[in-house]
């Protein structure tokens, strides 16, 4: 079989890494949305059932069709975005599975069309790879700022980085997790106990459909998805190299969302950062075999989803500055790579790096991310720099 010929210890840990940076560093929003929404603790359980199997039959599959690194995530922006509409607004369960399934639609209408692609098209490559590089950088200063709360922690996975990208590259990162699962074990900072096994029992939650959350949850979600999420997982895919059918993904997204709605699957779209660990250098030095790590990260969604809370134990047992470490260290190639890219061309530099900065900064206007916003001062930087006059 060709996967099985393919797959490498290192692709397993990049799968493993991108499902704990991406699980970890937002699944606390994920249950404050439920919880601002009414949720009980079964329809919370019920939430991780279909958003860990909807994340990752949509990984698993698209990647083993066309052997390429496809990472689908939740959104975390839109898990923002009803966490504070669910409490401002009062809505109910049925009402915010009915913006779900809106939401849905609009997803699939975008894919399906295919204007979601043609705006992307336009996009300059370097402009693309700004933002890429924007969106991981923090990710990459959060890694060295955990030294002050962690410092033998961090400093000791920072060696066995360094060390490892000298002997033994392809395997940096597994060096990473281990070394820093070893001292976090050894002075009992993972804490297992209170973890209970059990398969998740899905929770159908009626829709209720209605204006009110139509305007106040399904179109914030959607745009905030879209501009938020896509649109910088879609600037991970070039940037790495790779061409993908990206309208066929976002339908599949957006399908997957509409059929997993009642049940408590809010946005699914396609990853960056966690993409950006699967489609690097650490993954597989040969690109044509990094989707093993995409399948990898896909199979430990799903069990996710099978097992539910009792999983979320276990990743969310780690020390935070651990996962802060291991992602930041795990990203510092795609961080260089987009930075090169976009730097590299005189024409495109100071829009690139206009991109670049405004990304970074996290900030945020009419409740939509910095990833929005620096491809809109890029795009404006580049217009009156080489408009006609």
């Amino acid at each position: 079989m060709t996967f099985l010929r393919d797959f490498s210890l290192s692709a397993a840990a990049a799968g493993f890494v991108a499902v704990l940076v991406g699980f970890t560093s937002s699944v606390a929003i994920v249950f404050q949305a439920a919880t601002a929404l009414g949720a009980t603790p079964a329809e919370i359980s019920s939430w991780m059932w279909a958003l860990g199997l909807g994340m990752g039959l949509c990984t698993l599959g698209p990647s083993l069709w066309l052997k390429k690194p496809v990472m689908v995530a939740w959104s975390t922006p839109g898990a923002a975005v009803l966490a504070t509409a669910g409490v401002a607004g009062g809505f109910g369960m049925g009402e915010a599975v009915g913006a779900f399934i809106v939401c849905a639609a609009f997803i699939t209408l975008a894919g399906v069309t295919g204007w979601f692609e043609r705006v992307m098209d336009r996009i300059p490559l370097p402009i693309a790879s700004a933002l890429l590089a924007g969106v991981l950088a923090r990710f990459g200063l959060d890694a060295f700022v955990a030294l002050k709360s962690a410092f033998t922690l961090v400093l000791l996975m920072l060696l066995a980085y360094l060390f490892g990208r000298r002997w033994w590259p392809r395997y940096a990162v597994v060096g990473v997790l281990a070394v820093g699962t070893l001292f976090a074990a050894f002075n009992g900072q993972l804490h297992l106990g209170a973890v209970q096994w059990g398969l998740t029992t899905p929770v159908f939650t009626e829709p209720v459909f209605s204006w009110r959350a139509t305007v106040s949850l399904a179109l914030p979600l959607f745009v905030v998805t879209m501009a938020s999420q896509n649109l910088p997982g879609v600037a991970a895919i070039r940037a790495a190299g790779y061409q993908m059918p990206v309208s066929k993904l976002i339908s599949i997204t957006g399908v997957a969302t509409l059929l997993l709605a009642p049940f408590g699957a809010f946005a699914l779209n396609l990853a960056a950062i966690t993409a950006a660990i699967c489609m690097g250098r650490e993954a597989h030095e040969d690109p044509a075999k990094r989707y093993t790590a995409a399948v990898a990260c896909g199979l430990i969604y799903c069990v996710i989803g099978l097992f539910g809370a009792a999983v979320t134990g276990v990743l969310t047992a780690f020390p935070r500055e651990l996962v802060v470490a291991v992602a930041g260290l795990a990203l510092l190639g795609s961080i260089g790579g987009g930075l090169a890219v976009a730097v590299k061309d005189d024409t495109h530099r100071e829009a690139a790096l206009i991109t670049f900065l405004v990304t970074l900064s996290g900030v945020t206007l009419a409740g939509i991310g910095s990833a929005f916003w620096g491809v809109v001062a890029g795009a404006l930087a580049l217009t009156v720099q080489h408009a006609r006059r």
